[in-house]
């Protein structure tokens, strides 16, 4: 079954075409911004126009524009192809990526920028991989007592500690993940209330 995975809640726009554990085609780029420009492209460049049985999806958390604009897409082109599109946590995406690359490793803690002074956190296991905690926003004040002597990856590395793994989640990770965690409804998983508030009335 051929899947199309898409990610763009980090600064990475990642797509990628795979069958079971085989990578048929990927397209990853660290570009920060400009993902509603690059992410349909990116897709049309993947043989038959990323043409899939399926559609994964990184729900966030990260960007808030960046977090719709990777579902948006996938739900147009799910409706388009008619086939089913289910979503997946980004911060997963990272801790995949990680344990794919040390597979020794047993845990590891993945922090992303969460913007407004804040950092996305999240610590994993391996084998299986599962979430020990939930996704905090956290200020960078905080983080810095909070994530010391962790292992670390993820965008945010650098602001924490320098011998971490500075990566950005990659569509293709999607392919190392058990099921039970790529069975989201795809909406958006912003990590935090939103920063408006409602008028009272």
């Amino acid at each position: 079954m051929a899947t199309l995975a898409i990610d763009t809640a980090g600064f990475a726009c990642s797509v990628a075409l795979y069958d079971g554990q085989d990578i048929l085609a990927e397209r990853h780029e660290v570009i920060q911004r400009g993902h509603a420009e690059r992410l349909m492209p990116l897709i049309a460049d993947l043989p038959d126009g990323g043409r899939a049985d399926r559609i994964i999806v990184g729900c966030g958390p990260g960007s808030f524009t960046g977090v719709r604009v990777g579902i948006a897409a996938a739900r147009a082109l799910g409706l388009g192809w008619n086939i089913p599109v289910t979503g997946c946590e980004s911060l997963t995406l990272l801790a995949a990526g990680y344990f794919e690359s040390c597979p020794t490793a047993t845990t590891v803690t993945v922090v992303v920028e969460g913007g407004h002074g804040e950092v996305f956190v999240q610590p994993f296991t391996n084998a299986p991989l599962t979430a020990r905690a939930p996704v905090r926003s956290v200020p960078y004040a905080d983080a810095i007592a909070l994530l010391a002597g962790h292992v670390l990856t993820g965008n945010a590395v650098e602001r924490f500690d320098s011998s971490g793994i500075m990566a950005h989640a990659r569509a293709a990770s999607a392919r190392l993940l058990p099921e039970a965690l790529t069975g989201l409804f795809p909406s958006p998983h912003y990590g935090r209330a939103p920063d408006a508030k409602p008028m009272p009335v």
